[in-house]
């Protein structure tokens, strides 16, 4: 049994220049001492000392050990990326068999699971460097604080532009509670843009849609449509909402489901139908969930906008469906204008039908090449 005690570099800060991965205790223990004479305040390099420490323990008790230290550089998808290879490359090269990860931090913590999905990762050790509690410490550790930019950009960044606005809210409004409420609105939605990730979103997504253009991907432009149809059904509703006046609240928001229903299911179609397009021109087949999404769009649409039509129906502010007479020959049936319950049901049953469709149509291209079935018919 061979086990890879690894420890994880994230943005290349000790391993520099160096090929990666850096593997065996020679390469580690050198690297350990060259960067320790650079950098001996850097917790990475207790984080492989520690990882000499485990694969030294490990081999004492009989075990097969390998250490190494992944690192990458860039974007957070290129580090990402560059550790899976990484990875790969040590799994063929030493047919292992499970891993010990170290790590010194909750940033490099977040690469444990590329790992993991390569190998049984045994045990997450995290290492944490003891300090002295006396007040010079105290000093020291603030000193190192402030010159960390990174915690400089997150913390008091923030915390500077409050206190700078503060008095100017307080000069506009004259209230201490208003300025306070801006003030607390205003880290709220600060916590909430760090902690969803946003700000990490927002770093790769130029990325993504330079990737989307030059790979010539049609969901790209479809999202687009998408979110064009999207803001005129949210504008549609909010139209809606206005022309009936003064109204209960539930039936402001069935007006506003109502007229914006339409315009949001043709928006999830498009995406939808652009996300089904690039899965047909990758030529690995089709995941069921992608052919039935777009009949699924279309369904909920369906149920929605009948149960929204109900409610506006009872209370007399639409009119009800009405069927159109129809004539053959001597033969001719009268329009009828249906009953709010009966239109309720056939949106109802439309709406199942078209949910119907679409896993009979799912269930029939599952198991096929849907390229070759469509140029079949063609």
């Amino acid at each position: 049994m061979t086990t890879l005690v690894v420890s994880i570099d994230r943005g290349a800060d000790v391993a520099g220049d160096a090929d990666a991965p850096v593997v065996g205790w020679e390469a580690v223990e050198s690297l350990v001492t060259d960067f320790g004479v650079e950098d001996p305040e850097d917790s990475h390099v207790n984080c492989l000392l520690e990882s000499l420490r485990v694969a030294r323990d490990l081999e004492d008790t009989g075990e097969d050990a390998v250490v190494a230290m992944l690192s990458g550089v860039g974007d957070p998808v290129s580090i990402d990326r560059a550790v899976a290879r990484q990875t790969d490359r040590l799994v063929e090269e030493y047919d292992l068999d499970s891993a010990v990860v170290v790590v010194d931090s909750a940033e490099d913590e977040r690469l444990v699971p590329i790992v993991e999905s390569r190998l049984t990762v045994d045990a997450v050790d995290r290492v944490v460097v003891r300090q002295a509690r006396d007040i010079e410490s105290t000093y020291y550790l603030l000193k190192q604080f402030l010159a960390d930019e990174e915690l400089r950009e997150t913390v008091f960044v923030p915390v500077g532009a409050a206190l700078l606005v503060f008095p100017v809210l307080l000069l506009v409004f004259g209230q201490v509670t208003i300025a306070l409420g801006a003030i607390a609105a205003f880290f709220g939605g600060f916590l909430l843009y760090k902690g969803l990730g946003i700000d990490e979103l927002l770093e790769t997504l130029s990325t993504q849609v330079r990737e989307a253009l030059y790979s010539g991907q049609v969901a790209l432009v479809t999202y687009v449509v998408a979110g064009g149809l999207a803001l005129i059904g949210l504008f549609a509703g909010a139209l809606g909402v206005s022309e009936i006046g003064d109204h209960a609240t539930l039936l402001l928001g069935m007006r506003f489901v109502y007229d914006a229903v339409p315009w949001l299911t043709a928006a999830a179609l498009a995406a939808a139908t652009g996300r089904l397009v690039d899965e047909l021109l990758r030529q690995e087949g089709v995941r069921n969930a992608y052919l039935n999404l777009p009949f699924g769009a279309i369904a909920v649409g369906l149920v929605v906008r009948g149960v929204a039509s109900y409610f506006l129906t009872r209370a007399d502010l639409v009119e009800t469906v009405t069927m159109p007479g129809i004539e053959f020959g001597p033969l001719s049936v009268a329009a009828v204008k249906l009953q709010p319950r009966a239109e309720l049901a056939l949106f109802l049953i439309a709406g199942v039908l078209v949910s119907l469709i679409g896993v009979r149509f799912a269930a029939y291209f599952s198991g096929r090449n849907v390229e070759a079935d469509l140029s079949k018919e063609s």
